[in-house]
């Protein structure tokens, strides 16, 4: 009989919802197979069987919130094992007791080794792929913050090219709706708030109360980006196969501007100020369930391309629901584009701990004075930094968002930064 455990989930995760059961009682399933589906703060985690058998018991059902380390049910042996051998007849006094089964021994090494890669902080996806491929998860170097594994640490690992992200499992079905209340004799509908959707609240609540938190604006001439995206966005799609967009020119001008800036690349921690020496830089993302902010790693050491698909890629997983919860940690500074929306200007919360966020708007056709004579129609866009002034003083937030508007309004700047 094993125990159907709730695995470590991440780093400052204790707890998730059932979404689904894929599995009931009575069912066989073999080791890898997805049992049920998790839903925590951050991502929806597939969880899967450790072991063959039949699912003798499930403790808890879908919507329960559940601990990690809690056992929610247990496997059984299969009905069609094979039954235990009798005991031989015990040997007559003359002849001699045969041989302890000298088997043992040599299953011993298997054992342990089962044992140590049981040890190894690794997604269930992670151990499935693993045990198909034949690789050793112990010698498999997570690339996470918490040093977790996932299934392309072991493609990585075995020389392969990560896959493209799974499909997302099974929807739940949507639940029936709550018998309609009313409110002054009109009907209501009243529906419980997803995980997500109430740690995103408790969130921004928290950093509102937390922050000192102030925003300034500014704007951006587009003419030059747009018209070096006219120019070169064909040759650039065909060289790289991504699409040039501007979330990489905005990323670029970020990255050079905290390095002018660094304590916009900071974050407070009791009385310390803990100043980053690395651009991981969250760009948020409008899913189903909420806004997440997946990270895109390393963004100085990145060009344009590598930037571009990168975003394409955390993107889709968001919407697909299959973002890991290594995408989503440790970013340094966020980047948040309501133009997609049509937003015109917008004060963005800060995504604590960082001290550090810049919002993009929608490019609107507006007359700008060239000099005391000529009027222009320019693509002019506002972009707002909220900040936290507890370690941020104005004229460094001021001056940071300028260097910004300066790089993105000449982005020959921008490959100065390489």
């Amino acid at each position: 009989m094993a125990d159907i455990i709730v695995p470590e989930l991440g780093e400052s995760i204790s707890e998730g919802t059932i979404t689904k059961w894929f599995v009931k009682e009575g069912d066989n399933v073999n080791q890898g197979d997805v049992l049920l589906e998790l839903e925590t703060d951050k991502v929806n985690i597939e969880i899967s069987a450790d072991s063959s058998g039949v699912v003798s018991s499930i403790g808890k059902k879908d919507g329960d919130v559940v601990l990690v380390g809690e056992a929610i049910g247990s496997i059984g042996a299969s009905a069609g094992a094979p039954a235990a051998a009798p005991a031989p007849e015990a040997p007559k006094a003359a002849e001699a007791p045969a041989p302890a089964a000298s088997a043992a021994p040599a299953a011993a090494p298997a054992a342990t080794a089962v044992s140590t890669a049981a040890s190894v902080n690794a997604t269930p996806a992670a151990r499935k792929l693993a045990r198909e491929q034949g690789v050793d998860l112990t010698q498999v170097q997570g690339k996470d913050s918490i040093g977790r594994i996932y299934p392309d640490d072991v493609r990585s690992h075995n020389g392969q090219a990560p896959a493209p992200a799974a499909a997302p499992a099974p929807a739940a079905p949507a639940p029936a709706p709550a018998a309609a209340a009313t409110a002054g004799g009109k009907p209501v509908e009243r529906k419980r708030m997803s995980r997500r959707r109430a740690t995103i609240a408790n969130r921004l609540v928290e950093a509102q109360r937390t922050a000192a938190m102030l925003t300034t604006f500014n704007e951006v001439d587009m003419t030059a980006i747009l018209d070096l995206r006219k120019r070169r966005k064909q040759s650039f799609f065909d060289k790289n196969e991504v699409n040039l967009g501007f979330m990489s020119f905005f990323t670029k001008a970020v990255v050079g501007a905290l390095k002018q800036f660094p304590l916009l690349n900071a974050e407070i921690d009791g009385e310390d100020i803990v100043v980053k020496k690395f651009y991981d830089i969250g760009i948020a993302v409008s899913a189903k369930e909420g806004l997440v902010v997946p990270v895109v790693r390393d963004a100085d050491r990145l060009g344009f391309a590598e930037i571009e698909r990168n975003i394409v890629e955390l993107a889709k997983k968001a919407r697909t629901n299959t973002l890991s919860i290594g995408d989503l940690q440790g970013g340094s500074f966020t980047i948040t584009n309501g133009g997609v929306f049509g937003s015109l200007l917008s004060t963005p919360i800060l995504n604590t701990p960082q001290v550090g966020i810049l919002g993009m708007h929608k490019i609107q056709i507006r007359p700008v004075a060239i000099d005391n004579e000529r009027m222009e129609n320019r693509p002019m866009m506002y972009i707002a930094l909220s900040y936290d002034h507890r370690i941020v003083d104005g004229s460094e937030a001021v001056r940071f968002l300028v260097a910004v508007k300066e790089m993105l309004e000449d982005p020959e700047q921008l490959l100065l930064l390489g």
